[in-house]
């Protein structure tokens, strides 16, 4: 008996494009300006954000994809299922590492990690990938990254490039912030969705992106210090710009 997201799925698309992509999490490299822009956001008040900055553009289409890595990968290749698309971004805000992401910035991904995906042993964590199990890293063009890190610069946006960490549970201690810090040298953002977001447009051969700006420092939660109306008018103005470079 098929399930309702397989009864979803036969009548939307194609199922055999659906099992493409298999070998590995690399980045993809279409270049086509045909097709649409998938957005996933995890929650309403990021989506309204992105689409403030959108500005009506029609290229675009912003969706919710729950909070959590299995929420967002669902929800994503439920949307892609449609077919159409040519790029898919995860978008919103999270928190940045100390020295790398300052409150209020921009991060664009350069890497898309599951940091906590992997095993507790004696030694230590041991990643998916140590495992052999898979990989936890999902590879995105650096080059468009850095392009548009630039182009939220010369905008007046402070914005970097970096790994953007996917995690189950939100870092509320200094000591987490230090594991994760040493586990992916030079992590600059972490959020929860972004990891299962690229893996359903992997499975779709569709390039990906994940764009965050920071609401708060990884680490110690201070929720006094959190900086949510701030990050959500950052998000906006870097969609704003997107529209002017993608």
């Amino acid at each position: 008996m098929l399930t309702f997201f397989e009864h979803r799925l036969e009548k939307q698309y194609d199922k055999k494009a659906y099992y493409l992509n298999l070998k590995g999490n690399q980045p993809m490299e279409h270049t086509t300006s045909d097709g649409r822009i998938l957005v996933m956001t995890a929650v309403e008040g990021e989506r309204e954000a992105v689409l403030r900055g959108l500005k009506g553009d029609t290229r675009f289409v912003v969706e919710l994809a729950g909070v959590g890595a299995p929420s967002a990968a669902a929800s994503t290749a439920l949307a892609l299922a449609t077919g159409g698309y040519r790029l898919v971004i995860s978008a919103g805000i999270g928190g940045g590492f100390v020295k790398v992401a300052a409150l209020e910035s921009v991060v664009v991904a350069d890497a898309i990690i599951a940091a906590d995906l992997g095993a507790e042993t004696a030694e230590g964590f041991s990643s998916v990938d140590e495992l052999g199990f898979g990989s936890s890293r999902i590879a995105v063009n650096a080059a468009t990254a850095q392009r548009f890190v630039q182009a939220l610069r010369d905008a007046g946006q402070t914005a970097v490039a970096g790994p953007i960490l996917t995690v189950s549970t939100a870092t509320g201690t200094a000591a987490t912030a230090e594991r994760l810090a040493k586990r992916v040298p030079g992590a600059a953002a972490e959020a929860m969705e972004g990891y299962g977001v690229a893996v359903a447009a992997n499975r779709f051969e569709l390039p990906m992106m994940e764009i965050r700006t920071i609401s708060n420092t990884v680490g110690p939660r201070d929720r006094a210090s959190w900086r949510i109306k701030e990050a959500l008018q950052a998000l906006e103005a870097a969609f704003s710009t997107l529209t002017e470079v993608i």
